[in-house]
């Protein structure tokens, strides 16, 4: 059972921690920028005790490249789900208390946003 004040936390990669690159486009993921901000939050979140899972529309043959890719920069997760639906509008529907965070290229504010998602629960 999950504290209250710790969340899981899905973080997408493409676009979200990484360049924004196709899976059509995938053997130029090895060499993605890192957005600014990313590994520094996403770790903090991370020894803050939140379970972090990178979740990507990315392919299992995809896998080793991305996990390498993660490790190489330094992020900190507890593990990796492939295969996410492409596309966006995304809605999660579920029995339990589901909250949405949306990445506007800015690791300060999403961090702040998580942290305010933690307060409220807390509350």
């Amino acid at each position: 059972m999950l504290l209250k004040d710790k969340l899981n936390l899905m973080i997408d990669i493409d676009g979200t921690v990484s360049d924004d690159i196709s899976n059509e486009e995938s053997h130029k993921f090895i060499s993605a920028y890192v957005i600014d901000g990313a590994v520094e939050k996403v770790n903090k979140l991370y020894s803050e005790g939140h379970i972090i899972t990178f979740f990507t529309s990315r392919t299992e043959e995809h896998r080793k490249d991305t996990e390498t890719w993660l490790n190489n920069n330094n992020f900190k997760y507890h593990q990796l789900l492939m295969g996410k639906p492409r596309g966006g509008n995304y809605v999660w529907i579920d029995n339990l208390n589901v909250d949405g965070v949306y990445f506007k290229n800015n690791w300060e504010s999403t961090y702040e946003k998580i942290q305010q998602l933690v307060n409220d629960r807390c509350n």
